[in-house]
């Protein structure tokens, strides 16, 4: 486990970090993605037409 030796002797741990690698999202994913997007636009569209309606 590396670790340093402060001032005073003290010792300071430090956790091991873990390997980092770049997430790579797959066509369903992105499908995904893409669905959900829509179906959020629709959902704040008709919230503003329904507000509009009813003002």
């Amino acid at each position: 486990m590396p670790y340093t030796v402060e001032e005073g002797g003290r010792l300071n741990n430090y956790a091991k970090e873990p390997r980092m690698y770049v997430a790579e999202t797959t066509t369903t994913q992105k499908r995904n993605y893409i669905i959900v997007g829509g179906l959020g636009i629709a959902l704040i569209g008709g919230l503003i037409a329904v507000a509009a309606i009813v003002s």
